[in-house]
């Protein structure tokens, strides 16, 4: 869309708009929900009946400055569903996720594949797509309505963690923080392995807009949006999700090759295509079903077979994998910001292996230690690493020089609801990263109890199995008892730490052949 300053509403505008519109959506989900819709089934109505909305906005906006001429194939749009009623609505619609599901590799594609309409009843589905997306402008010039209100649905989705929402929404606070620290460029190619709905293309897609689009071309625009980003998820549902959240993003486009591979990132190697970023947040809790071959010739054997040569390290472990893969994916002089669980720091075996290749052969300068409280899925204590990967020494002589570990952890307490993370939160650890200055200006915190402090690589190898779980700082309130947690913190602390605890335990008895009760597992 061609946007101007003049046109732009008010950001505090922008943001009232979205928020309504969000809780107006909320509120049909709460009706769909009494209906028999579970929370991501209502999501997923929704994005079908929001492409078709935008698509039909998009290519009869004369303010446009793409050459459009038909998004979705006449007699399968938006106009020929809105002029139906009733019953002949209800088929109707029917027949047009049908059809756009049968066109397999694009967008529109993945988008509508095996889709189904949910909405039994004729006369909701006549209040959504008369009421509520029909009246509705969702391309107004100057802002991201269209984008933000179907990211906070997203959002509000995470919460109902019964339905499984939260497993592939990571908060939107931390992929800025990560986003600005890493700072994509507009030469970047840039992907993420385990997108989810794709929080870390769209958010590097926007920096690159936000900070580097006057000074693109025509050409250059159109190649930021049509196949430098991309994706991969294991799940088809959230792929579509993912592929719908890109497109309202003005990532890809509805007839070409789609963005986002569907399928198990880890059951091949990246071949040829590699990314100078690489942005993850893998999915934690069991390990894979698989049979693991890696390249010292070692297998470990479950239901299905990976044969990795690139993986230096054999395990079933499926995050250690995952940072295997994403050391494979990025290219030569990449660089690479994903999210892992603490077992990724400390897991002997082949965790060790594995930390001593990422000290050896990368550049792992920064660790971003995380609290707990932040994600969807309870228990979760995981770090953000920060890496570049280099061409081989010839001196034989490791890469890691220094490490930072900023302890974002000790503490820090959020709850989803009543204390959630803000992107200011990490407003600190922003200013100790340094992203516009070099990593030797870099300085500790004076205190030496405080978050921001530097490891040599002599110091990281001499700790036992490489352990990079490292913690030095103090929580306050343990010292100072005009400083102490109130009771309903500390007690919500202990089950976290309980439900970590659990999703160990849980992982060791799987490996040891244990089957876990569905009612007991910790995603």
């Amino acid at each position: 869309m061609t946007t101007t300053d003049e046109s732009a509403p008010a950001p505090q505008a922008v943001v009232a708009q979205t928020n309504t519109l969000v809780a107006k959506l909320w509120n049909y989900c709460n009706v769909l929900r009494d209906n028999g819709l579970s929370t991501i089934e209502y999501v997923d109505q929704l994005s079908y009946l929001l492409f078709l909305k935008m698509a039909d906005e998009i290519v009869n906006d004369p303010f446009s400055d793409e050459d459009l001429t038909e998004i979705v194939p006449a007699g399968y749009d938006w106009s020929s569903l809105v002029s139906k009623k009733g019953q002949d609505l209800e088929l109707h619609y029917r027949a047009i996720l049908e059809k756009l599901g049968t066109r397999p590799g694009t967008t529109l594609g993945t988008i509508f594949a095996k889709a189904q309409n949910r909405i039994t009843e004729p006369a909701l589905l006549e209040k959504l797509v008369v009421d509520l997306i029909g009246k509705q402008d969702w391309t107004i010039v100057g802002t991201d309505l269209k984008g933000d209100a179907y990211e906070g649905l997203l959002a509000k989705g995470a919460e109902d963690t019964k339905t499984g929402a939260g497993q592939y929404f990571t908060p939107r606070p931390l992929i800025d923080a990560i986003v600005d620290a890493v700072r994509p460029q507009p030469e970047d190619t840039i992907t993420d392995p385990a997108c989810g709905t794709g929080g870390f293309l769209i958010a590097a897609h926007a920096h690159i807009r936000k900070h580097h689009m006057r000074d693109l071309t025509h050409e250059q625009r159109l190649a930021l949006g049509s196949g430098k980003i991309w994706g991969n998820e294991l799940v088809p549902g959230t792929a579509r999700l993912a592929a719908m959240n890109m497109l309202l993003h003005g990532i890809g486009k509805s007839e070409g090759d789609s963005l986002v591979e569907v399928g198990d990132a880890l059951a091949k190697k990246p071949g040829s295509r590699h990314a100078s970023l690489v942005l993850a947040n893998p999915p934690f809790g069991k390990k894979s079903s698989i049979t693991v071959v890696g390249s010292d010739g070692k297998s470990e054997r479950e239901d299905s077979s990976y044969d990795r040569d690139d993986f230096r390290a054999t395990t079933t472990n499926k995050q250690l994998n995952f940072l295997q893969h994403i050391m494979s994916l990025t290219a030569i002089d990449g660089r690479a910001a994903v999210v892992l669980p603490d077992n990724v720091l400390f897991e002997g075996g082949a965790g060790e292996k594995i930390r001593r290749r990422l000290l050896d052969e990368f550049d792992l300068h920064t660790i971003l230690r995380l609290p707990t409280g932040i994600f969807y899925a309870g228990g979760v204590k995981a770090n953000v690493l920060f890496f570049d990967k280099k061409t081989p020494r010839a001196d034989g002589k490791p890469h890691t020089e220094k490490l930072w570990v900023y302890d974002f952890r000790t503490g820090k307490h959020f709850t989803l609801k009543k204390r959630p993370l803000t992107r200011a939160d990490l407003d600190d650890f922003i200013e100790a990263y340094g992203p516009d200055r070099p990593r030797s200006e870099r300085v500790e915190s004076e205190d030496p109890n405080g978050r921001f402090k530097v490891f040599t690589y002599e110091e990281l190898v001499a700790r036992d199995k490489v352990n990079l779980d490292i913690t030095w700082m103090k929580d306050p309130a343990l010292d100072d008892t005009d400083s102490l947690l109130a009771p309903e913190v500390i007690a919500q602390e202990i089950v976290q730490d309980l439900q970590a605890a659990l999703s160990e335990f849980a992982a060791i008895a799987e490996s040891l052949g244990g089957e876990i009760p569905a009612d007991a597992e910790v995603e």
